[in-house]
């Protein structure tokens, strides 16, 4: 794959998984009582950490969310996306495997539904891609049009000395030991 293929698919990728997470995040923030049921109904965390969780992690996925649709601190963004979808993927499955109906509560809602079981294989199988899709951002980093290119710019000088570092240690540019030129 060309690195130009790369870098476009990136992009496509981190805009896919940062509008997800926003508009997971946004459905979550106008139900906050909602979140913090669907987090319960899961049954996997002790009783302390329900309502921190379910208040505090609709902004989470709105914060990493814009974070990768603007391309602003990218990779950091994708690796919380990606241990999001993880635990996402754990949930639902373990929810599954428990033989709990319960909505996953991904774009607000949560509690029981009785046909909960028969989407779990649908919402696990979106957020593998998800996850996948983060961990591809994560690897390459924030491809084209993001603004980590403009805050993060390297000046000329560095590129140009770290260029020479590496024409340097490039083993096709050893200098002759007898005429000492590259």
């Amino acid at each position: 794959m060309t690195t130009t293929l790369r870098h476009w698919l990136a992009l496509l990728a981190r805009v896919v998984v940062g509008v997800v997470l926003v508009w997971a995040g946004l459905a979550k923030v106008a139900d906050p009582l909602g979140s913090v049921a669907a987090v319960n109904a899961y049954d996997l965390l002790p009783g302390s950490l329900v309502e921190p969780i379910g208040y505090g992690l609709p902004a989470v996925e709105i914060v990493a969310g814009a974070a990768l649709v603007l391309g602003i601190m990218t990779r950091g963004a994708a690796v919380l996306a990606a241990l999001l979808f993880l635990a996402f993927v754990i949930g639902i499955s373990t929810a599954w495997a428990r033989g709990l109906e319960i909505d996953c509560g991904c774009f607000g809602g949560g509690g029981y539904d009785p046909d909960a079981s028969s989407s779990y294989p649908w919402e696990i199988a979106r957020d593998v891609a998800l996850l996948a899709a983060s961990l591809f951002v994560v690897r390459v980093g924030a491809g084209r049009l993001a603004l980590d290119s403009l805050l993060f710019r390297r000046s000329t000088v560095s590129a140009d000395v770290d260029d020479d570092v590496a024409h340097d240690r490039h083993p096709d540019h050893r200098p002759d030991r007898r005429t000492g030129e590259v």
